[in-house]
């Protein structure tokens, strides 16, 4: 999964933004920082299962299919780095961005919460972000 590109899906909602959602933008944002701290917390530990639990299906499903195994021995053998604390999130719509100290996470609504669709991503100069963790 090294070096994969995010979708250009989430790239462009988040270049775009999009209308939408219950909420406050505040409590958006916070709901936002709290789901990218919850799937920090769970990396940290190493609590492969709870991270599982705090992606998006569609990057569950990239994962399993493309370790021929579980999600949880999928991230194990991905070995992703915590990226540290939150510093900004920005939400559009359904979809936000959340900065960590050395890693981007981005996100979908769901109706169970939010859910990380890519993680481990860099950006790129004038380019979409490059994400080791992606939903397909």
């Amino acid at each position: 999964m090294a070096g994969r590109a995010c979708g250009v899906a989430v790239c462009a909602v988040l270049t775009i933004g999009g209308l939408g959602g219950c909420g406050t933008v505040a409590e958006r944002e916070d709901d936002v920082r709290d789901a990218a701290a919850a799937f920090e917390a769970a990396l940290s530990e190493g609590a492969y299962d709870r991270m599982c639990a705090a992606l998006a299906p569609g990057t569950v499903e990239e994962l399993e299919q493309s370790a021929g195994g579980p999600c949880a021995r999928a991230l194990r053998a991905e070995s992703p780095e915590p990226g540290g604390a939150v510093r900004r999130t920005d939400v559009y719509g359904n979809q936000a961005r959340a900065v960590l100290s050395s890693d981007t996470l981005f996100l979908s609504h769901f109706t169970s919460g939010w859910k990380v669709v890519a993680a481990g991503c860099e950006q790129r100069p004038r380019e979409p972000y490059q994400c080791r963790i992606k939903g397909g």
